[in-house]
């Protein structure tokens, strides 16, 4: 039985637009573009977790965010729990500092690019909120 990976995500927002990173080539689900965050580690809260990756991946400081919404998916190979966050309140220019590359998107484009699976029920969520 494979475990459940719990993750925490944010969609970095601010005008009608999202940041985005591309996933590693040799990453699950890589070369794909994501939002960014990362596993909540053990004692975390995620709200702790999202600030933590937040900052070491794109170099923001999260202020406050809302919550979006929880999804459940199997990969086959893997299980996510992402708990996604509207992350519209930060200190910093959001960076890729991990050599990845690094978009701004407009929401009504995201449809067109290349996400995980377990992110397109995000993308829909933003496109029918914020279209």
């Amino acid at each position: 039985m494979t475990s459940i990976v719990h993750v925490a995500v944010g969609v970095i927002y601010r005008e009608k637009k999202v940041f985005l990173t591309k996933r590693a080539i040799n990453a699950h689900q890589g070369g794909k573009w994501e939002f960014p965050g990362g596993k909540v580690e053990q004692g975390e809260t995620v709200s702790q977790a999202l600030a933590r990756e937040l900052k070491e991946e794109v170099g923001i400081e999260v202020l406050s965010c809302q919550p979006l919404t929880v999804i459940k998916h199997d990969y086959g190979d893997k299980q996510v729990c992402l708990d996604v966050f509207i992350v519209d309140n930060f200190l910093f220019e959001p960076k890729a500092l991990e050599g990845q590359e690094q978009a701004w998107y407009k929401i009504e484009h995201l449809d067109k690019l290349d996400f995980p699976e377990a992110n397109k029920e995000i993308v829909s969520l933003l496109t029918a909120q914020y279209c």
